[in-house]
């Protein structure tokens, strides 16, 4: 796999949420370390997505937030 994001981390799927068009995908990268995705009901298909299966999390974003309470 190419991909110019440099952001990717290996992870297992752990949910699926499918809505009416799309899905929340629940990534595990690392004990109790979950990266939630919105991505189309299509797309979980297509890249075959199942519980319990491995899968990528590539996050590239041109703008991050910073919070403090």
């Amino acid at each position: 796999m190419k991909i110019s994001a440099r952001n990717v981390i290996k992870g297992t799927v752990v949910s699926i949420d499918k809505g009416a068009t799309t899905a929340h995908v629940k990534i595990e990268i690392s004990p109790g370390q979950v990266v939630t995705a919105s991505i189309t009901n299509e797309s979980v298909d297509a890249l075959k997505l199942v519980a319990g299966g491995p899968a990528y999390a590539v996050i590239k974003a041109s703008d991050v937030m910073v919070a403090v309470d």
